[in-house]
């Protein structure tokens, strides 16, 4: 069982920056692989950022390409989306999640088998 605990969350203008933190527990955290995605307010969950276990290779929304960046520090059970230039379409809560198999379907939430409870994000124009 992986519990994950999503913190970094909040008010920013537009063009601001914030880092979101998804602390894991358990010891095969580094085994997972990690990713974000995000819902706004009547829309579905949308896919944002996917990082494998060894960090070797990320995947990106392409609406978020080039502004966010996704990490982990296994060592620390930690994974991280930092969003800088930051649009008021990128207003949405902010879910982690780890996925035990690779499929490649990495941006189709039900393959993910844990989920955070989000942090919200919002940002003004």
């Amino acid at each position: 069982q992986v519990q994950l605990v999503e913190s970094g969350g909040g008010l920013v203008q537009a063009g601001g920056s914030l880092r979101l933190s998804c602390a894991a527990s358990g010891r095969t955290f580094s085994s997972y692989a990690m990713g974000w995605f995000r819902q706004a307010s009547g829309k579905e969950r949308e896919f944002v950022a996917v990082i494998r276990w060894s960090a070797s290779s990320t995947y990106y929304a392409d609406s978020v390409k080039g502004r966010f960046t996704i990490s982990r520090d296994n060592a620390k059970n930690t994974v991280y989306l930092q969003m800088n230039s930051l649009k008021p379409e990128d207003t949405a809560v902010y879910y982690c999640a780890a996925d035990r198999g690779w499929t490649g379907r990495y941006y189709i939430d039900y393959e993910y088998d844990y989920w955070g409870q989000g942090t919200q994000v919002t940002v003004s124009s």
